[in-house]
């Protein structure tokens, strides 16, 4: 069985990259034959949370329960993770590879004496079961065998599109209030203050984007960038150092500490592609990277590239538009 732990939003729905491990997590089951997959929450699910799961193929939703489970704490989840699984008797662990999913598996892994993958992107064979996982914030790939049990894994965000099952799981509610050791609280949250408003939704959602970085000049070097976007209904995503010269708000950023992206086309202009912003764009289907430097980093991964400056090559592709469309 697949025991697979959901993050859920404040408004009691799972967040999109636990949808997409349940995706991973089906077509793992699909591979080993269609082995059960079950789901862990934290706190009691309302109805449509569980009818949500279910619509990914999930048998049983375990839910945690109790005073130990009212705040995060990572070592309190995994203990309650790893209670399911003695009962249940689940041979792989998975979560999505958010900060919480790979605080929890690492805990998980580390008491039941196993390895853990961070960041899977795919998987291999199963005998012994390996997967391709994401390394060097996304600059490359390594394959890892996972070859006791539990496999425990996490799945990098948006290495799957979530799609819901063709048949749907029963979605059993099964209420859980197991033991947590006083050590396991140690480390929790114990006050939150309100997040500031999340303007990235377009971004991270956008099927086509057109980055921009240090090559834009100024902050007022963007207008032929800007036009391009428009004419390509897509979304402006820039690098770090745009938002840290003030050119462009944060929100707008791409990268390890911005928005991770997977368009169907990303379109980067003067970005030199360092490890960082690589780590957010690395899942775009298709790259075409502007630059003056055939050695950028950028170009070389790119699937394809245009040798030039920004300026001269973007006012000439935004021509070719409107001459093309009348």
């Amino acid at each position: 069985m697949i025991l697979v732990l959901v993050e859920v939003t404040p408004a009691g729905e799972a967040v999109e990259t636990s949808c997409e491990a349940l995706t991973f997590a089906r077509d793992l089951s699909a591979a080993g034959g269609g082995v059960a997959i079950d789901a862990v929450v934290v706190g009691r699910p309302d109805d449509a949370l569980v009818g949500e799961l279910a619509s990914y193929g999930v048998r049983r939703v375990h839910a945690l329960t109790g005073s130990a489970y009212d705040a995060y704490a990572g070592a309190a989840w995994a203990a309650g993770m790893l209670a399911v699984r003695e009962r249940a008797g689940s041979v792989v662990l998975m979560a999505a590879g958010t900060s919480r999913g790979n605080e929890v598996l690492a805990h998980a892994a580390a008491r039941t004496g196993v390895p853990m993958a961070a960041n899977a992107v795919s998987f291999g064979g199963l005998s012994p079961f390996t997967v391709t996982r994401q390394v060097v914030g996304g600059a490359a790939l390594e394959e890892m065998q996972l070859g006791q049990r539990p496999a425990v894994f996490t799945v990098a965000g948006h290495a799957v599109q979530a799609t819901p099952a063709d048949a749907p799981g029963a979605g059993e509610l099964v209420i859980e209030t197991p033991d947590v050791a006083e050590a396991d609280l140690v480390a929790r949250v114990v006050s939150t203050d309100e997040p500031a408003p999340d303007l990235s939704g377009a971004l991270k959602s956008a099927r086509v984007v057109v980055g921009a970085g240090r090559g834009a000049g100024s902050a007022d070097g963007f207008g032929e960038i800007l036009e391009l976007v428009d004419l390509l209904d897509a979304s402006l995503g820039v690098s770090r150092v745009v938002t840290s010269l003030g050119w462009r708000p944060h929100h707008e950023q791409v990268g390890q500490t911005g928005s991770r992206i997977a368009p169907d086309l990303y379109i980067p202009c003067g970005i030199s592609g360092a490890i960082q912003h690589w780590a957010g764009c690395s899942s775009a289907k298709a790259i075409l990277a502007i630059n003056t430097d055939p050695d950028a980093p950028m170009v070389t991964k790119a699937t394809h590239a245009v040798i030039g400056d920004l300026h001269e090559v973007i006012p000439a592709v935004n021509a070719e538009i409107r001459r093309r469309r009348g």
